[in-house]
C-alpha cells in the first residue's frame, strides 16, 4: 500500500505489514531513548551507564592509536578472524587471570562488539522460544530485552543487600518446572550489580552453582563492574568457583578503557565459543581490528590498570557524594541499598509514584534518570529509578539528586501522595 504522508507529496511504501513477526518482540532500550531525548538539552543526565570522562586515558590512547597504525600498518586496518586477533585474545586471558578469573585449559575467548553483543549472540545460540531464564529482580534491562526478543520466559528471584536471594532459587526453579516451564540458564550480575551496586557473597555464589549443577543449568556471569569495588569486600568470581564448565563469563573494556572502542569479550568452554563464533560470522564478521590492537597495547603498557585505579578512586568519591545527597534530599519513605561498587544506585520512592510518568517532569526540571520498571521481568518496580553516579562531576551529581528530589515532591503533591 502506498501512502503520501511525508509532507512533500511523494508516495512512500507502508512497510508495517512487511515486517517479520519477530519484530513484535522488539522493545526500545529505555536508556538509549532517554539519551536521545536529552541530547542537546541542558539536562544533568543520571541515566546512562557512562564512565566519567575525566578517567579516559585520552593522551595514552592518542599515542597508542598512532603507534598501532605506524607499527602494524595494514594489519591493524584489515579484516581479522571472527574470534578476534590472537595476541589480543591471549592478552585478555592473561588479564583475567591477573584479576582472579580462572581460565581452564578447554576455555577460549571470543571478542565481541561490546558485551551487549555477547549477550545477544548467547541468546541467539542458546535460547529457544519457551525456554526459561532465571534472573535477578531487578536486573540489567538490556539483557531482559534480548532474552525477551528470543522468546524466553522469566523466573525472577528477588535481591537484598547481598544480591540474589539464593535461598529462594531452588524453590523458584521447582515452581517453574511444576508449571511446565523449562529452566535453561541463570543470568546474574553477581558483582557490583546493575542496577543496585550490591555484591553477592561467596556463600551464595557456591549455593547458586550447586543449584545450577543439580538442575543442569548454564550460568551467565555478566561482569562489567567488578573492577570498581569501593569497600573492603572479598569475593570470588563464579567462573573461578565453577568446576563443571557451566559458567559463561562476560566482560568489557567499555568501563576500563573507553566505550567508544566497542570491545567486549566472552570466556567459556571452547565448544560454546565455537558456536558463538559461527553466530557472530552472520552478525558482523568480527569486531574492530584497530580497537583490538589499541586495547592490546593498552594492556601491555599498563594503561588499562592505570585507568582502573583512577576510575575506582574517582567513582568512590562520587558514590559517597551520591549517598550523602540521597540521605539529605530524598523524601521520607525512599529506600536504597548503598552501592558497594559499580556505577549505579537503585532508589525506591514512596508507593503511588510512577517514575515513568514522572520522567518528563524531571527532564523539564533539568535532570534525567532511568525508570525502574524496565529492570523487572514482570514490569513491577514502577516506583523505582536507577541513578548513575559515575558520569557527572561531584557538584553536579549533588545538584542532580536535589533536582530529582524536588521533582518527586512536586509529583507527590500533584497526586496527593503523602510521604510515609
Amino acid at each position: 500500500m502506498l501512502v503520501s504522508n511525508n509532507g512533500i507529496g511523494r508516495a512512500v511504501v507502508d512497510i508495517t505489514g512487511k515486517l517479520s513477526r519477530s519484530t513484535r518482540n522488539l522493545k526500545a532500550s529505555e536508556v538509549r531513548e532517554i539519551l536521545a531525548l536529552t541530547e542537546g538539552k541542558r539536562v544533568l543526565s543520571l541515566a546512562g551507564g557512562l564512565p566519567g570522562p575525566e578517567v579516559f586515558p585520552k593522551d595514552d590512547l592518542a599515542r597508542i592509536a598512532s603507534r598501532v597504525i605506524e607499527e602494524l600498518g595494514d594489519s591493524a586496518l584489515q579484516y581479522s578472524p571472527t574470534l578476534g586477533v590472537r595476541p589480543f585474545r591471549e592478552a585478555v586471558m592473561d588479564f583475567l587471570r591477573s584479576k582472579g578469573v580462572k581460565v581452564e585449559s578447554d576455555d577460549d575467548v571470543i571478542v565481541t562488539t561490546g558485551s551487549q553483543e555477547a549477550i545477544y549472540l548467547l541468546a541467539m545460540t542458546i535460547i529457544n522460544p519457551g525456554d526459561t531464564i532465571i534472573v535477578e529482580s531487578p536486573t540489567y534491562l538490556a539483557a531482559l530485552n534480548v532474552f525477551r526478543y528470543y522468546g524466553a520466559d522469566f523466573v525472577s528471584v528477588p535481591i537484598d543487600e547481598n544480591g540474589m536471594r539464593v535461598e529462594l532459587l531452588e524453590q523458584k526453579i521447582r515452581e517453574a518446572i511444576q508449571k511446565g516451564l523449562k529452566p535453561k540458564l541463570i543470568y546474574t550480575v553477581a558483582t557490583c550489580h546493575n542496577p543496585t551496586g550490591v555484591i553477592m557473597p561467596n556463600e551464595r555464589r557456591k549455593e547458586l552453582l550447586e543449584v545450577a549443577s543439580k538442575y543442569d543449568l548454564l550460568v551467565i556471569e555478566d561482569d562489567p563492574y567488578s573492577f570498581f569495588v569501593f569497600d573492603d569486600i572479598s569475593f570470588t568470581h563464579l567462573k573461578t568457583l565453577d568446576s563443571e564448565g557451566r559458567v559463561i563469563y562476560l566482560s568489557t573494556f567499555s568501563k576500563i578503557l573507553a566505550p567508544g572502542l566497542r570491545l567486549g569479550y566472552m570466556l567459556a568452554n571452547r565448544q560454546l565459543v565455537r558456536t558463538v563464533e559461527l553466530a557472530k560470522q552472520m552478525v558482523d564478521l568480527h569486531s574492530s581490528t584497530l580497537s583490538q590492537y589499541i586495547a592490546l597495547y593498552a594492556i601491555r603498557e599498563g594503561v588499562v590498570d592505570k585507568t582502573i585505579q583512577r576510575a575506582r578512586e574517582a567513582y568512590k568519591v562520587k558514590r559517597d557524594v551520591l549517598v550523602e545527597s540521597l540521605k539529605e534530599y530524598m523524601p521520607k519513605g525512599s529506600q536504597w541499598y548503598k552501592p558497594r561498587g559499580g556505577l549505579f544506585s537503585f532508589v525506591y520512592l514512596p508507593n503511588g509514584i510512577d517514575t515513568s510518568e514522572m520522567l518528563q517532569m524531571a527532564i523539564d526540571k533539568g535532570v534525567a534518570y532511568v525508570p525502574g520498571k524496565n529492570f523487572f521481568s514482570d514490569g513491577s518496580g514502577t516506583n523505582a529509578m536507577r541513578i548513575n553516579f559515575s558520569y557527572l562531576p561531584a557538584d553536579k551529581l549533588r545538584l542532580g539528586i536535589k533536582l530529582i528530589a524536588e521533582t518527586v515532591m512536586s509529583y507527590m503533591k500533584s497526586k496527593g501522595i503523602m510521604a510515609s
